[in-house]
Order: C-alpha cells, then structure tokens, then sequence
C-alpha cells in the first residue's frame, strides 16, 4: 500500500514528528510505501475560495499542490497517487496546524478525486493537556474528513499529554504509534 504522511508540525523535531516517525517504521515494516509531505514547509498558499476549480480542478493557483495544463505535479499527484492519508498534527487551539489545514483546505480542487479512490486515512496528533476532552474538536473535524471524503479511518493515536518530545519519548504513544503502522494490511 502506498501511504502519504501528511506531517503539520512546524518543529522537525516535535513530539507529533515522533509519533509520526514510529507509525513510518511500523508501515514500512508490514511492507508499505511510506512517503512524507512536510506540510509547514511547502509552498502551499491558502485556498482563496474564488472556486475558479468548480470544486474539480485544476486550482487556479500556481503551487507546492500542483496541477498545471493537465499534469499533476506536487503534492496533489502525491494524495491521488495513494492509498492511506495520515494526518500528523500537534493541537493548536483544540485543531489541527494550520500549515496542515492549509494543505487540507486546497482538496476543495479535486475532492471527487479524493472521493472516488475511496482511500484509508488515520490520525496521529499529540497535545500538552491531559483531559479527556482534549481532543474533541479535532476528532470531530477528523471523522468528517473521513465522512465527506469516503475514507476508510485505520485509527487515531491522541497523544495526551506529550507537550515535549522528551514525554512523549517515554509515552505509550510510541508504541501505539509503531503498532498502528506494522498493523496495516493491504487492500
């Protein structure tokens, strides 16, 4: 199975980086194609929503998600040319990065594409706080994507209170991370 890793942390070094890292070991393990899109690092602008795109492509913008004269370039080739999307995040303001929800925010150009590969996706995001419903807001706009986007959701790794990457070191995430990884299975 191929697997993009979509990474929304703007610290290469971060505890969602590691959670992510350990979830790539385990996939590669079970045989995957694992590839990363660093998403605070691309050149990806924001959607201006002038739905130029009809909600089908090509996007009107000139970016890192590429799409020009009927080639798919860059990130966008990336997504479709996948079978799972992992979306990586440490929680800002109770939702994802949003270098990540810029990226997400741009699947407006070819969310039919997205919608037809009926691909698998999971969640990795990691936050300081430590209450149960830490996380609420960004599951819930997670199992929406998932809804909308005909995904098949593989799992969620919540990393409660992982506010450095030396907690989330000693974490059980990590090992959640790497067993949701090797325990994927094609098709």
């Amino acid at each position: 199975m191929k697997i993009v890793v979509l990474l929304g942390s703007p610290q290469k070094h971060g505890s969602s980086n590691l959670l992510a890292g350990e979830f790539i070991r385990g996939a590669r393990e079970a045989g995957h194609v694992v590839s990363v899109i660093d998403t605070a690092r691309a050149d990806v602008r924001p959607c201006t929503g002038c739905v130029r795109c009809g909600y089908g492509g090509p996007c009107a913008q000139r970016d890192g998600m590429g799409s020009e004269n009927g080639a798919m370039r860059g990130i966008k080739a990336q997504i479709l040319g996948a079978d799972m999307l992992v979306f990586v995040t440490p929680l800002y303001y109770y939702g994802m990065t949003a270098q990540l929800k810029t990226v997400v925010d741009r699947f407006c150009a070819f969310n039919g594409d997205i919608q037809r590969k009926h691909m698998k996706s999971a969640l990795i995001a990691v936050a300081w706080n430590s209450d149960g419903w830490t996380f609420d807001a960004l599951t819930a706009h997670y199992g929406t994507l998932v809804r909308y986007l005909n995904f098949t959701d593989c799992g969620m790794i919540l990393g409660r209170g992982c506010g450095t990457p030396a907690m989330t070191a000693r974490s059980p995430f990590m090992a959640e991370a790497y067993a949701l990884g090797k325990s994927l299975k094609n098709g």
